[in-house]
């Protein structure tokens, strides 16, 4: 049986054909690489085809690094673009901060990159730094309100300039932090002016003393200095204050006031109820009289000629009392 050749030219057909592919696909990857000085074996580009990894990037990151002086052989790179990193970034952060006499391994530069920091705009903040302004007028607020201790409000804007700290980027805070403390010292500082004219006259005070207060420390950045950018009058907040309280205690004093007068009217009406009642008790007393002198009577205490004369002085009593009335009622000359 004669072998069946036209199966082997097949194979080596098919062979070929996938050779040329791989030829076709990969061969101005491994040229450029090549010509560049940062050779890519074909089998490794054939592997991270395989392996989903972007070869075009890996290859132009290699060859930015080569050029840059940092020959970081391929596995890494891969390594961080499996999970899911920004390898270009990286590369690019990595050789500024290599030209800017900064030292960036390749570790931290994929640690802070996986962290979620722009490790790039981390490297060039750190060579050129950046300028945040206090408060931040994304937040709606445009001005830091302090009141000095004779009530006057002042109203500051601060520009803060900052370098990034590459050792601390990693776990350290962000802006918003830097902003919160420096917002916070100026108003401990504006406070503990004694008048408005002291911040006014020397308002550079306010930043060394809140440069003075290392707020910086657990950032990742390094404060470079404190402007305080301008300082405005506002209100007088102590009078109004004081003008809060003071109708604020004469409310106070009115109801105390309603209070006094609602106890006085109750114990008025009390006391006219006191009276009614003892008038009725006279009266009752004034009853008991006929019943107490028919009793004498009929026990012989009191006699008839004892009665006559009790009437006349009754008698006697009420003559007077009317005339007493009628000298009262008299019109004067």
């Amino acid at each position: 049986m004669r072998f069946p050749f036209f199966v082997l030219y097949g194979l080596l057909g098919i062979i070929a054909l996938v050779f040329l592919i791989i030829l076709i696909k990969f061969f101005g990857l491994w040229l450029r690489a090549l010509v560049s000085g940062a050779r890519v074996s074909l089998g490794r580009l054939v592997g991270m085809w395989i392996r989903r990894v972007n070869a075009r990037i890996m290859v132009d990151s290699r060859i930015m690094l080569v050029k840059g002086g940092l020959p970081i052989h391929t596995d890494l790179l891969e390594t961080h673009f499996l999970t899911g990193g920004d390898v270009v970034k990286v590369s690019l952060a990595m050789i500024a901060s290599s030209k800017a006499g900064i030292e960036l391994p390749l570790k931290r530069a994929t640690a802070i990159d996986l962290a979620g920091r722009d490790v790039l705009d981390a490297v060039k903040t750190s060579v050129n730094p950046k300028v945040i302004d206090c408060p931040n007028p994304e937040t709606g607020k445009i001005t830091i309100d302090a009141v000095a201790k004779d009530g006057i409000q002042l109203k500051a804007k601060a520009r803060v300039t900052v370098r990034v700290n590459i050792d601390a980027l990693i776990g350290g805070a962000s802006e918003e932090t830097i902003i919160a403390r420096v917002g916070e010292g100026i108003v401990t500082t504006i406070g503990s002016a004694n008048t408005y004219k002291d911040v006014l006259e020397n308002p550079d005070q306010i930043s060394k003393r809140v440069l003075e207060k290392g707020l910086d420390a657990g950032t990742a950045f390094e404060i470079l200095s404190i402007d305080i950018a301008d300082v405005d009058v506002g209100s007088n907040v102590g009078a109004k204050l004081q003008a809060d309280q003071a109708e604020a205690d004469t409310r106070r004093f009115q109801a105390e006031a309603e209070q006094r007068r609602a106890v006085a009217r109750a114990r008025e009406q009390e006391m006219v109820a006191q009276v009614q009642e003892n008038r009725a008790k006279v009266v009752l007393a004034e009853a008991e009289i006929p019943q107490a002198i028919a009793q004498s009577f009929r026990d012989g205490n009191l006699g008839i000629m004892d009665y006559y004369r009790l009437r006349n002085i009754q008698a006697d009593t009420d003559m007077r009392r009317s005339l007493g009335d009628q000298s009262d009622n008299r019109p004067t000359d």
